[in-house]
């Protein structure tokens, strides 16, 4: 059964960082495409971060130089590292697993607010 669960969210000041966690079953985890989305309220779920099995990576232009996406084969596990935040990136964050001739999957979502 192929499951996605997130942590790792919660209140941070501005500037401040955190590091989300994505930890997956059900699948073979290293050589799925895995990413990270965000959606902000009112607004649509967009692509923050992108990671591929060989570990190429791809950033919204938003996040660039302040995010860093990564996975851990071995504990079949995404994260998302998160530094200088801002307001503007309080959103609800869900990782995908984009799986092949499957319909993607996706983690319940973590809230980050990033408020002072």
């Amino acid at each position: 059964q192929v499951q996605l669960v997130e942590s790792g969210g919660g209140l941070v000041q501005p500037g401040g960082s955190l590091r989300l966690s994505c930890a997956t079953t059900g699948f073979t985890f290293s050589s799925i495409v895995m990413s990270w989305h965000r959606q902000a309220l009112g607004k649509e779920r967009e692509l923050v971060a992108l990671i591929t099995s060989p570990g190429g990576t791809i950033y919204a232009d938003s996040v660039k130089g302040r995010f860093t996406i990564s996975r851990d084969n071995a504990k079949n596990t995404l994260y998302l590292q998160m530094n200088s935040l801002k307001p503007e990136d309080t959103a609800v964050y869900y990782c995908k697993a984009t799986l092949p001739n499957q319909a993607n999957r996706w983690g319940q979502g973590t809230q980050v607010t990033v408020s002072s």
